[in-house]
């Protein structure tokens, strides 16, 4: 290139920019920047990264980034925005971040590391008029990406931009969940979209029942009751219920429940408090149609401690009787659940449980350990107590999966003994068999996949609306070779369980599944999700690994392993010498063979040997 001469390169540019970041400023300066940093690490950057782009400089509350094609800028901006989306939805709109992004491809002017020139300013002027939570493109853009990507364009016309010369014609992007959502726009089953539309059964939302006590140790048990109440109306096949996690999300926050419906996708929303005085408890309820507004039900019920579990009872006939009359005698006998059999027992147990998922997406070493001290204290009073036999099977399984067991056989041992007891104590208690059949899964003998399946299977059949036995069932169905239908329940477990702050386990499965498929694209996706949910979650930095090499990414998966390593190095050590839930010889084979190019241990042409 001649001294002086000016170097410029056609480039698919993207910027983005926080809408209203003064405001949010004004209104909380250092949680708004603590919130924008977040955001920016483990979503915003790396989503640009996993799409292959490069980020040229950060504006304050925005970015500049350029990347190899327009596909891949907008397939980028739109998993931004819908990750965004989630992550802020549980705040109250006034205080949400929310993203614009405009995108162009143009010419661009090379300044060493930075760029210039009309690319550069038509995407920031069509950042300037995109859609809240949405992206506005140009028509060079628009022309580059095929219709069959699940992403509906809504075309602006010819828009005169400020400081442009030539009108543009311009397109627009919305999210679902997003502020500004167009009619019509064709829903996206793609990575990270959950569709909230009424289904077409009875639908409700329990959200978590208030503590009247002013006592901070009720919080365990009015936790408890509202999940159990959750659980028995999960029973019922003719309902469409929300699960757990995603419900308590609005915990301590006051709601209209009209928008909690229209959040969750539910006609009916259930609310309540619990009122705890020595040995006597008062529990109100009312039933709300959230379409109209009206309360359908409302009831209160006083009762001695001891006849706790048959208010529970009460209150989910009468929800029943209230919403779904269609439901016969059976159904409702199959929604009686088995009492614990000594109330401080139970007590204990919901103490045990609600330690072991503390933290909410994290599961801690030590939460595990008090976890299984406390469910054993419950079972030295009440040895039938399905609640801590439960958590004991689970907590001793997470062990083995984390590798974090002192002895692994063992752990495997104690939790199969746990859940087979509590299938003995209930053979109605789907919570057991997800746990039998998770800890099946890294049996010795490999040859009882088809015993863990079978146990998810009766799981789902026994509650078919809990997100988790969807959840873990679609991983099982995968992980036996049933590609298809794992990702079917897989995506059923996101609907029903829409703003589940777990939600990260499925999108790794998602992730493993469309790896197995051969869409590495798509299993990055489903990893950043992940990882955007728990950037400490070494499975999907594994994941993510293996797709960028199915991509021939050998220097980025070798980055992103590196990440998992020093996250859980056993762990990755296990999986590098093929200790992964995979029937399939082929798949296995595939994942083991891809993770050690990643490693450095085998050469990319072993990987494309497998393609």
């Amino acid at each position: 290139m001649a001294v002086g001469a000016i170097e410029r390169k056609l480039a698919a540019i993207m910027m983005a920019d926080v809408a209203g970041f003064s405001r949010l400023m004004e209104r909380d300066e250092s949680r708004t920047f603590e919130r924008l940093r977040t955001l920016r690490d483990d979503v915003t950057h790396a989503a640009v990264l996993g799409h292959g782009g490069r980020i040229i400089k950060t504006t304050g509350d925005g970015f500049l980034a350029e990347f190899p094609s327009a596909t891949a800028a907008v397939k980028c901006g739109v998993q931004i925005q819908r990750t965004i989306i989630s992550l802020e939805a549980p705040l109250d709109q006034e205080d949400r971040i929310q993203f614009r992004i405009g995108i162009h491809i143009g010419d661009v002017i090379i300044d060493g590391s930075d760029v210039a020139g009309d690319g550069v300013n038509i995407a920031a002027r069509l950042e300037s008029i995109a859609p809240l939570d949405g992206l506005c493109i140009s028509s060079s853009a628009r022309e580059q990406i095929r219709d069959d990507l699940g992403i509906a364009f809504q075309d602006l016309g010819d828009r005169q931009l400020k400081n442009i010369a030539r009108p543009i014609r311009a397109y627009a992007v919305t999210i679902a969940g997003g502020t500004q959502v167009t009619s019509g726009v064709k829903p996206d089953p793609a990575a990270g979209h959950i569709d909230v539309s009424l289904p077409d059964k009875p639908s409700i939302a329990v959200l978590p029942f208030t503590n009247m006590s002013h006592d901070p140790e009720q919080e365990y048990f009015t936790d408890g009751v509202t999940e159990d109440i959750i659980t028995e109306l999960s029973r019922f096949h003719s309902l469409f219920v929300i699960a757990r996690n995603s419900t308590f999300t609005y915990k301590g926050k006051a709601v209209d429940v009209r928008t909690v419906a229209r959040e969750l996708g539910v006609r009916y929303v259930l609310e309540g408090s619990i009122r705890r005085s020595g040995d006597r408890i008062r529990v109100t309820g009312q039933l709300i149609d959230a379409l109209t507004g009206n309360h359908i039900w409302a009831e209160r019920y006083d009762r001695t401690l001891e006849d706790v579990f048959a208010v529970q009872e009460e209150v989910t006939r009468s929800i029943v009787k209230a919403i779904a009359p269609q439901i016969d005698a059976a159904e409702r006998e199959h929604a009686q659940r088995r009492r614990p059999e000594n109330l401080t027992a139970y007590e204990i147990a919901v103490h045990a449980s609600a330690i072991l998922f503390a933290g909410g997406r994290k599961y801690d070493h030590s939460n595990r350990d008090d976890a299984i001290a406390r469910a054993g204290s419950a079972l030295a009073i009440d040895p039938r107590s399905t609640l801590a036999l439960n958590t004991l099977a689970y907590a001793k399984y997470l062990h083995v999966f984390h590798r974090t067991a002192a002895d692994i056989d063992a752990a495997w041992k104690e939790s199969l003994a746990a859940s087979d007891k509590a299938i003995e104590v209930d053979p109605s208690d789907s919570r057991a068999y997800i746990h039998r059949g998770l800890a099946l899964m890294y049996a010795n003998e490999r040859d009882r996949w088809d015993e863990a399946l079978g146990n998810l299977r009766q799981a789902h059949q026994l509650n078919p609306n809990d997100g988790r036995a969807l959840s873990v069932l679609g991983w099982i169905e995968v992980a036996v070779g049933n590609l298809e239908k794992g990702m079917e329940y897989l995506h059923q477990a996101v609907r029903t369980n829409p703003r589940n702050p777990g939600q990260f386990n499925t999108y790794h499965y998602l992730a493993q599944a469309s790896f197995l498929s051969g869409d590495y694209v798509r299993a990055i996706e489903y990893a950043q999700l992940a990882i955007s949910e728990t950037p400490d979650f070494a499975g999907a930095y594994m994941f993510l690994a293996v797709s960028e090499v199915g991509l021939g990414s050998v220097g980025k998966a070798a980055a992103v392993l590196e990440k998992a390593r020093h996250i859980a190095p056993g762990f990755i050590q296990s999986r590098l010498d093929g200790g992964m839930p995979f029937r399939d010889p082929e798949h296995l084979r595939r994942v083991t063979t891809f993770l050690r190019v990643a490693a450095g241990v085998e050469d990319l042409s072993a990987a494309d040997a497998l393609r």
